[in-house]
């Protein structure tokens, strides 16, 4: 979308502060399961979105080349939203590495929070690269676990 028509002034970005803000009123308006399910729902539509407003749906077969389309579509060339520092497959799950999310930017040291809209989004987007349905979960955080990125876990539904 052309950010003229978005916004011509401000432009297409908003501050974490205010999505930070959007979360918790879902959180608030929804309880913690509900706004969980409802932010990892919308971030996996983003997801899906994103990879097919890039024509690259179906493109993410070999996952070294999707983790790099990933990164400059959520990271810094792109919307932003986390920093993709790998993804492997070992067996029968898929692995991705991450920096920088929205979801866990100002949480506390030793935090129980895990990613959402960010979970949701790179679920999305893996889903629309590979053609494969997943799920999955937050499995590790930089804040609570002595790891030096974000770790998600999918595997095949």
């Amino acid at each position: 979308m052309d950010q003229e028509a978005l916004r011509p002034q401000l432009g297409e970005f908003s501050s974490i502060v205010c999505f930070r803000a959007a979360v918790g009123g879902v959180i608030e308006a929804l309880g913690e399961r509900g706004a969980m399910v409802a932010l990892k729902a919308a971030g996996r539509t983003r997801g899906h979105g994103l990879v097919a407003e890039l024509g690259l749906t179906g493109q993410g077969d070999d996952l070294s080349k999707a983790a790099d389309m990933m990164g400059q579509a959520l990271g810094r060339e792109g919307t932003k939203l986390c920093i993709i520092r790998g993804v492997e497959e070992k067996g029968d799950r898929i692995y991705v590495r991450l920096n920088e999310t929205i979801c866990m930017a100002g949480e506390p040291e030793g935090t129980d929070a895990t990613c959402s809209f960010t979970f949701g989004a790179v679920h999305g987007a893996l889903e629309a690269l590979t053609g494969r349905k997943l799920a999955g979960k937050h499995i590790l955080s930089p804040l609570r676990d002595d790891v030096p990125t974000e770790v998600f876990e999918f595997y095949e539904r």
